[in-house]
């Protein structure tokens, strides 16, 4: 199945869960991916910075109208909300959706509308809810979904609850997700 375009959220324990799956993406990885990242508004230090130490790839921050691009991985900036925009990202200071700006249910939600099945989505560790709604519209839209296995995830609220409310494709260690991506890149084509 092909996939165009990866989508992660996640919150409490985050930061340990992208580097094990940024650690295991094969060089070259070329699906792009965005993250939203629950961080405060105030948030100090560069997580893009901080992720660039775990993969070849390039790792930044949204800008507002940004092209989504191959080989990238873009994050929502702190307070603001990380959107699908056709073919690109739009950054908006709308509500924050259960107390969440950035928030992984706006992400999820315009990034299946724009793409459809061609979207995987995955949902990590985190504290919140956040997510449960976005990971049952991607799902909706024939989009593939991948949730961290509860038990692994050091916060297991925002897994469990997207388990919840829709059966995810995978779920799955956080340490077996980078494979996946690989192969799935592997299977689809995207890897040329």
């Amino acid at each position: 199945m092909p996939y165009e375009l990866v989508t992660i959220g996640t919150s409490l324990g985050g930061l340990n869960a992208l580097e094990s799956i940024l650690n295991r993406l094969a060089p070259g990885f070329r699906t792009p991916i965005a993250v939203v990242q629950h961080r405060g508004v105030l948030s100090t230090g560069s997580l893009a910075g901080t992720l660039r130490r775990y993969t070849d790839l390039q790792v930044r921050e949204a800008q507002d109208k940004e092209p989504i691009l191959p080989g990238r991985i873009t994050l929502a900036p702190p307070d603001y909300h990380l959107m699908v925009d056709g073919a690109e990202y739009a950054l908006t200071t709308e509500a924050p959706v259960l107390f969440a700006r950035p928030s992984i249910d706006v992400l999820f939600q315009s990034a299946s509308d724009a793409y459809g099945s061609r979207l995987l989505a995955i949902l990590l560790t985190g504290a919140s809810r956040d997510g449960a709604a976005g990971a049952a519209h991607v799902k909706s839209r024939g989009g593939g979904l991948v949730v961290q296995e509860p038990a692994s995830a050091e916060c297991s609220v925002m897994p469990r609850a997207a388990i919840e409310a829709v059966t995810p494709n995978w779920v799955l260690p956080v340490e077996k997700i980078g494979p996946l991506l690989n192969h799935l890149q592997c299977t689809s084509g995207n890897g040329k």
